[in-house]
């Protein structure tokens, strides 16, 4: 048994958290406000992690000015010295990466892995946005007018607001961060109200490293709630961009207000991603990428795999083999080692869990495993995962559920099975196991998957950190992270130098003086 409370003590001396932390960092910490704050509880066993002050609109007004105007400076420093800034951080976060795992596995309940996990990714983003420092290239293009060249430039934005979910409560941050402070952006982040302690510990180590090399404050913090901090955030006309991961209900609201002002939103909003087995997949690699897709972070992440669709002439024999890996999945603690499937992020995550499974059996699904809280550990949001085999057109399967809960479909031609994949209002993420050319080939293609991501032989749960990271319909539209994503924090320009002595006009149209 790991000693909780000697893991609480050490995580939080080492990364000088406390049980009253401030929330607002923008240069400097704000002083802790008695007036507000938000509680942190540990979903490991319920245990009070402490508090984090809420900004007011006199923080949050203060840090956009400080951020505008080290956008000013930044703006004007080198690409590849800016990328040099970020590989400094990335190497400090490396520092740091098992006590800020630790905090993410405190605060939202991931395993050690995950946990870890979650910090390398940040550490890898920011090298490739390292060396993205050099590649911030633009097109020049064939004139149509003589000694004439048209050439495009990508510019900075200003300041980037990103506000973050609590199931990634600090890689998703990086992905957009990393990437507009390269470009020349300031960033100010709005982490959820659930994750708050991460944010803090996060940017104590990003702040010592901003003052340690003289740089302006670019990132900037304001924890506080969705309804004042978030509301302030998407009106804002300083903010150009706003990036937001969350729910769709949420992410429409955000994307009306930003667009009324014609502000920009990069949205990352539902997933009910959909895995299919073909009767040629190698048996084990689906298994194991349905598994892990369903399984991972308690079927709380964005990507996670909520329906299986398995050909019929192989469903019986995957259904059983899936529901023994679901019985032998180790549920508990998530910082004990050999634990699979940690706990949901609180109470309420618990009864939509329930209130799913209850709608799914009304519906005519039949529960294959799992389909109840679970006992065996006293304290915290734990459930077991669950295997529930659709029947029809159950509505239920068209709604994402941040749970372990997997849908099982059978199918008979490939044409059906897409059909069942894609008739869902979100498309983020979607998996094929397959070892047919033609198959594979047919998923990829504009018949195939409807989804921002596509994959063959392996799970729907993760993405690499070089490709854009994103989805459609429901999902919102929008990249992060890699590929050519870095242009959404920019802005173009298009630009037309003459060097002649004339000045010919474009389509050959003739205007004399």
């Amino acid at each position: 048994m790991v000693d909780l409370e000697r893991i609480k003590k050490e995580t939080f001396e080492k990364l000088e958290l406390s049980h009253r932390n401030p929330g607002v960092y923008n240069g400097k910490w704000e002083n802790f406000s008695e007036k507000d704050s938000i509680s942190i509880r540990s979903p490991i066993d319920g245990s009070d992690l402490g508090q984090i002050s809420v900004a007011t609109q006199e923080n949050y007004d203060k840090t956009v000015k400080i951020l505008k105007k080290s956008f000013e400076e930044w703006s004007q420093v080198p690409g590849p010295k800016r990328g040099m800034l970020i590989k400094k951080i990335s190497d400090s976060l490396d520092k740091n990466k098992e006590l800020l795992g630790r905090i993410v596995s405190l605060e939202v309940g991931k395993t050690s892995v995950e946990g870890q996990g979650e910090i390398q990714e940040m550490i890898d983003v920011g090298y490739f946005a390292t060396g993205m420092g050099r590649q911030i290239y633009g097109n020049t293009i064939a004139s149509e007018r003589p000694n004439h060249v048209l050439y495009e430039k990508f510019l900075p934005l200003g300041i980037v607001g990103v506000i973050s979910a609590f199931n990634f409560p600090s890689a998703v941050w990086s992905w957009n961060s990393f990437v507009a402070a390269t470009v020349g952006d300031s960033v100010i982040w709005k982490p959820s109200s659930k994750a708050a302690l991460t944010s803090v510990a996060v940017m104590n180590i990003i702040g010592r490293v901003m003052e340690e090399e003289n740089c302006p404050p670019i990132f900037g913090l304001v924890n506080g709630r969705g309804s004042m901090v978030g509301e302030l955030l998407a009106k804002d006309t300083r903010i150009p961009l706003v990036s937001f991961t969350g729910s769709v209900k949420t992410g429409r609201h955000i994307s009306t207000m930003v667009s009324e002002r014609f502000g920009r939103t990069i949205l990352e909003l539902g997933g009910n991603n959909c895995a299919i087995v073909s009767e040629k997949a190698d048996m084990n690699i689906a298994l194991k990428g349905v598994g892990f897709g369903a399984l991972a972070t308690a079927g709380q992440r964005c990507t996670s795999t909520r329906r299986a669709v398995v050909s019929e002439k192989i469903y019986e024999k995957f259904k059983e083999k899936l529901i023994e890996a679901y019985r032998k999945a180790r549920i508990g603690n998530p910082l004990e080692p050999g634990v699979l499937v940690g706990p949901l992020i609180d109470s309420e995550a618990v009864r939509n869990y329930e209130k799913a499974i209850e709608k799914a059996v009304s519906q005519g699904g039949k529960v294959l495993v799992g389909g109840k809280i679970f006992n065996e550990v006293q304290t915290g949001n734990y459930v077991e995962p669950t295997i529930i085999e659709a029947k029809g057109d159950m509505e239920i399967t068209k709604e994402e559920t941040f749970a372990p809960i997997l849908y099982l479909f059978k199918y008979r031609t490939l044409e059906e099975a897409m059909e069942i994949h894609n008739s869902v209002p979100q498309g983020l993420s979607s998996a094929m196991f397959t070892t047919d050319l033609r198959e594979e080939e047919f998923f990829l293609s504009s018949r195939g998957s409807d989804c921002g991501i596509a994959n063959i032989n392996t799970s729907t749960a993760g993405a690499e950190i070089g490709g854009a990271f994103g989805g459609e319909k429901d999902t919102g539209g929008g990249r992060e992270s890699g590929s050519d994503a870095w242009k959404a924090y920019t802005r173009r320009i298009t630009i037309t130098k003459n060097y002649g002595k004339e000045l010919p006009l474009s389509q050959g149209v003739k205007f004399e003086l």
